[in-house]
């Protein structure tokens, strides 16, 4: 199965599907592989999360990422893992949340908004920083935040991302990124995700 790294390598962009329902969720995953992406997250406050959590881990596991999203408890972490799961998002940095992930030996990207959070998280093992609420932090935190973390921190900005804004993240320094509702929100068709990610992609390239 892809390590965390490889998939950040092949593609650093995590699909933000929150909201997607079960019976849905195959064919808007079909589409966001078949674009390149290699990371998916299903939150944990969409319907039915871990059975679809289940469905693209049977489907997709092999070579993408999946994992939850919206993470707050021991107990969820428990049950992503029970469900197949192997990537814990979480919107804050609990290290008790992220030392029950990484004892399943699951990856963990606990939501950071300080530096102070930000060496707690690293210090209880996570693998990734994700940068959240991005649109409230901005371009300018990321810049200071750069000047003082190891250089191997990966920031991940979340929350407010578009192809408009990315090149300026990236320009400062980010990883990758989170995408959310300007990729998926509940209801949007394949066709309509389909057309977002290639914009995305084009980022990248």
């Amino acid at each position: 199965m892809i390590s965390f790294n490889k998939a950040f390598e092949v593609c650093p962009l995590i699909a933000i599907l929150r909201g997607v329902r079960p019976e849905e969720v195959m064919d808007i995953g079909q589409v966001l592989v078949d674009i390149g992406f290699t990371i998916i997250e299903v939150p944990l406050n969409s319907p039915s999360p871990y059975q679809s959590i289940e469905l693209l881990q049977e489907r997709f596991g092999s070579k993408v990422l999946i994992g939850a999203g919206t993470v707050t408890s021991v107990e969820q972490v428990d049950e992503v893992k029970r469900h197949g799961g192997r990537l814990i998002v979480m919107p804050h940095a609990d290290p008790t949340v992220i030392a029950a992930a990484k004892a399943h030996r699951l990856y963990c990207t606990p939501g950071v908004a300080t530096p102070t959070e930000g060496f707690t998280a690293l210090k209880a093992g996570a693998d990734a920083l994700k940068m959240f609420p991005a649109e409230q932090l901005g371009i300018g935190a990321l810049s200071a935040w750069k000047s003082i973390f190891p250089p191997e921190v990966r920031f991940i900005p979340v929350g407010g991302i578009t192809p408009d804004n990315m090149p300026g993240y990236l320009k400062t320094g980010a990883a990758g990124f989170g995408l959310g509702s300007a990729l998926y929100h509940a209801g949007k068709s394949p066709e309509d995700v389909a057309l977002a990610a290639g914009r995305f992609i084009q980022v990248l390239s």
